[in-house]
């Protein structure tokens, strides 16, 4: 398929085509087809180099306070807001929107802030450790969804989920306990169906060591990836604006500042074609998701990461609406 045939079908796909008029959908292909070429071309690294985005797709109103985004196996992004269960599926590669749905036959209402995916389910994590089990629907219609309490509540506030395929486990990263910052990177491995402190272990590096450097007081994470290349957990803290790898050994990889002019990092995926997304809860500006060059080696042992750029492409962004 081609590029221009693509981008068509995506705009077909969020527009059904019929209600619009031929002239307004060969413009919204053609911006898709030059959104998904300059994608390409960066991930290619054609002569682009720096620490800034190459690409950056503003989100609507219903995503301003963006708390997760996952990526499904055939690439499409899912995000959703903080306090009901919407998700809302996005092209990572032209930023257009697929599709939107609402999770339960009446709307779940939480304090959502993280989502993942593993084969055809969804995972949705609120802050108090349960988390919903759903699949997405195949038209409008909303699909019935399983809710697991890891019974880690009082552990932490949790922020992050991702799965470790590797050793099928849900990584659930710690933001704080109650009120109190936590003196370490805390993040939980989590089996399904284990409830209480029974499938749990937990993954722990004294803050010192994870800070380095860098000018951070404390740590607070608001979400976890993992690499498809190395399996290293890469993860995001808004409050210290902070971007860190680590093995699933517990060694430091990197930790520094995220890329960019990125003020509220809530959410943070890696493609396998070597994109970072990194979703910006809206301030100042709209809600984003903004890419990023991603370098799929890890440095060599023993060498200083905390200067160690983000191997990103630098243009102009494509600062678009959706």
């Amino acid at each position: 398929m081609s590029a221009r045939v693509a981008a068509l079908a995506l705009v077909c796909a969020l527009a059904a085509c019929g209600g619009r008029s031929q002239s307004d959908i060969a413009a919204d292909s053609m911006e898709a087809a030059t959104r998904m070429s300059r994608v390409t071309a960066a991930v290619a690294n054609q002569g682009l180099n720096g620490d800034g985005p190459f690409a950056k797709w503003i989100l609507p109103p219903e995503l301003a306070e963006v708390s997760g985004i996952a990526l499904a196996s055939d690439g499409r992004i899912f995000a959703h807001g903080d306090e009901q269960g919407r998700i809302a599926i996005i092209d990572y590669r032209t930023g257009v929107f697929l599709k939107r749905f609402k999770v339960g036959e009446r709307t779940i209402n939480g304090d959502f802030e993280a989502v993942t995916i593993v084969g055809q389910d969804v995972y949705l994590l609120q802050s108090n450790g349960k988390i919903y089990q759903f699949r997405e629907p195949a038209g409008d219609e909303r699909d019935a969804y399983t809710l697991h309490d890891t019974e880690l509540g009082d552990k932490c506030e949790f922020e992050g989920i991702a799965h470790d395929p590797r050793l099928d486990v849900f990584l659930l990263a710690c933001k704080q306990r109650g009120k109190k910052p936590l003196d370490s990177l805390t993040v939980y491995r989590w089996r399904l169906g284990s409830t209480g402190v029974e499938g749990v272990s937990v993954l722990s590096i004294p803050n010192d060591l994870v800070i380095g450097a860098n000018d951070w007081k404390e740590l607070h994470p608001s979400d976890i990836a993992v690499d498809p290349v190395t399996g290293n957990y890469v993860l995001v803290a808004r409050q210290e604006r902070a971007l860190i790898i680590i093995t699933p050994e517990g060694d430091v990889v990197e930790s520094r500042p995220v890329p960019g002019k990125i003020l509220n990092p809530e959410g943070v995926a890696i493609t396998r074609d070597g994109i970072l997304l990194i979703s910006d809860e809206a301030a100042k500006e709209p809600a984003s998701i903004s890419l990023f060059r991603w370098r799929a080696k890890a440095p060599p042992a023993g060498a200083d990461t905390s200067s160690m750029p983000i191997d990103s492409a630098s243009t102009m962004p494509d600062s678009i609406r959706p």
